[in-house]
C-alpha cells in the first residue's frame, strides 16, 4: 500500500534562508519546525525534503557538501525529537557554469521531477500527499505531481506570478498552521 507524504521545501520553508548556504554552522531551523514534523511523523506522513541547490550548478559548491547539510539537519531535528525520511535535490541551472549541472532539467522546481521520483522510489502516493514550500515554483512543483500545496507566507515570494497550478490549496502564516491544515484535512 502507498503511504501518504509531506514533502517540504528546505531554504525558506525548513531553515532560515541563507543564499547559497552549506556552511553546518550557518543551518538555522525556523520556529516550530521540530513540533511539525514530529506531528506529521506521528500521523504517518514520510516526510520528504525537496530542494533546488542551483549553487552546485552555479559553482558556488560542490554536490558533496550536500551530504553535510542533510547530515546537520537530521542532527538538528533530532534534537527536537523530529526526523526527514528523505533529501532530494535539483543541482542543475540552465544558466550554470559547471557542467554537466548547466542544464534544463525535469527536477528543478517548478518542475516535478524531484516529488515523482521520490514518489515512484519510496512508494508514495502523490494524490495524498502535500507540498509544503515558502515561494509558488513549490505549489507549481506540487500541483504538478498531483499533490495539493501549501505556501508557508513568510515574505518570500516576490514574483507573484498567478496561474491553476501557482495557487495554493491553502496559504499559513507558520509552520504549525500548515500541520494543522494537513491533519485537519485527513480526518
Amino acid at each position: 500500500m502507498k503511504k501518504a507524504a509531506v514533502f517540504i521545501d528546505k531554504d525558506g520553508t525548513l531553515v532560515h534562508d541563507v543564499a547559497f548556504n552549506v556552511d553546518p554552522s550557518q543551518i538555522r531551523l525556523r520556529e516550530g519546525v521540530g513540533d511539525a514534523l514530529r506531528r506529521l511523523g506521528e500521523h504517518n506522513y514520510e516526510l520528504v525534503l525537496v530542494s533546488n541547490q542551483a549553487g552546485v550548478a552555479l559553482g558556488r559548491f560542490d554536490e558533496d557538501a550536500l551530504q553535510f547539510v542533510w547530515t546537520r539537519l537530521q542532527s538538528l531535528l533530532s534534537e527536537e525529537g523530529a526526523r526527514l525520511d528523505a533529501f532530494y535535490y535539483c543541482p542543475h541551472h540552465p544558466e550554470g557554469q559547471v557542467a554537466p549541472y548547466a542544464i534544463a532539467c525535469d527536477c528543478r522546481k517548478p518542475a516535478a521531477g524531484m516529488l515523482t521520483r521520490a514518489a515512484q522510489e519510496r512508494g508514495i502516493d502523490l494524490e495524498a500527499s502535500w507540498m509544503v514550500g515558502d515561494i509558488l515554483d513549490d505549489v507549481e512543483a506540487g500541483h504538478r505531481a498531483g499533490c495539493r500545496s501549501i505556501l508557508l507566507d513568510v515574505g518570500s515570494e516576490t514574483e507573484w506570478i498567478a496561474s491553476s497550478l501557482r495557487t495554493p490549496d491553502h496559504i499559513a502564516r507558520d509552520l504549525d498552521g500548515v500541520t494543522a491544515h494537513i491533519l485537519g484535512m485527513r480526518q
